[in-house]
């Protein structure tokens, strides 16, 4: 969605902004779990099934004695509850993220019984990271962990029992295994070559560059790029987006709007791809 954004009209933008904070919350989980020093086994971004049910979790902890389940949430403003509901301060209702987490919850309590691995208590929790989040008359029984409390929380979990043995190691290589492979290509709107902006995109902000001479410009953020290393970035950026379809010389210039000789192109694709010849055509390959 990030390649799609500047050279289409995105038909949900809210969506797609919704998929980035989502993501900035997952690394910032990640960094937050790089002080953990306890024994145990981490497992990320799982996507699981039980009884035609699909489910996702962000992060379990495998404890000797425990498993925490993460929902990780990226939440940025002032938030409010009210008889069970959440509100943002304007009054707008809002999904309540505790029901997806009592979801996940549930059905990854049933799965393991199913498996028969059911012998460690699961603690599910909501961990807003973005320090910039509030929440106003939250309960102290909400199972969640606030910026504020990151620090504590770490404390607490770098105390746990930690004696993890092949037990604790199996049920977490089942549950990978279990992992449902779910193409991000189900979650994209429909595109195609001739309908996408031709250029090349600055890498920072996003605006079409502008060529001139050795390097391509950017007249929204100033950056600069010699033309080698844009366009074979651009050519990663349509391998990414056309998996199905061959990398060629003609293709790249025109993804690129080149106004030069091809051989450029070709000079920068040699750099970074394969050249496969099959009679009179050629194209690049990984």
């Amino acid at each position: 969605m990030r390649l799609l954004k500047p050279r289409m009209t995105l038909p949900d933008k809210q969506h797609y902004l919704n998929q980035e904070k989502g993501f900035a919350g997952e690394q910032q989980l990640d960094i937050w779990l790089e002080d953990l020093t306890n024994d145990c086994l981490i497992v990320n971004d799982l996507l699981l099934k039980h009884k035609q049910q699909l489910f996702q979790i962000d992060t379990l902890l495998i404890f000797s004695n425990k498993i925490y389940l993460f929902n990780v949430k990226y939440y940025e403003g002032d938030y409010y509850t009210e008889y069970d509901k959440w509100y943002v301060m304007s009054g707008k209702e809002v999904n309540d993220p505790l029901l997806q987490l009592k979801r996940s919850d549930y059905l990854l309590r049933q799965l393991l019984q199913s498996l028969k691995m059911n012998f460690l208590p699961i603690e599910p929790l909501l961990i807003f990271i973005n320090p910039a989040f509030m929440l106003y008359n939250a309960s102290p029984n909400l199972p969640a962990v606030f910026s504020s409390q990151l620090q504590r929380y770490m404390n607490k979990l770098n105390r746990e029992p930690a004696k993890i043995n092949r037990k604790h190691e199996h049920l977490a290589e089942r549950l990978v295994s279990l992992h449902e492979e779910k193409s991000h290509h189900t979650e994209l709107p429909d595109y195609d070559f001739d309908r996408l902006e031709k250029g090349v995109v600055c890498v920072r902000c996003g605006v079409m560059m502008v060529r001139g001479g050795k390097t391509f410009a950017c007249d929204h953020c100033g950056h600069v790029e010699n033309v080698k290393p844009a366009i074979i970035r651009s050519a990663e950026e349509y391998n990414a987006l056309f998996p199905d379809s061959k990398v060629t010389t003609p293709v790249i210039y025109e993804w690129c709007a080149m106004q030069c000789d091809k051989k450029t192109i070709a000079r920068a694709l040699d750099e970074r791809f394969k050249l496969v010849r099959n009679g009179r055509y050629a194209y690049y390959t990984e």
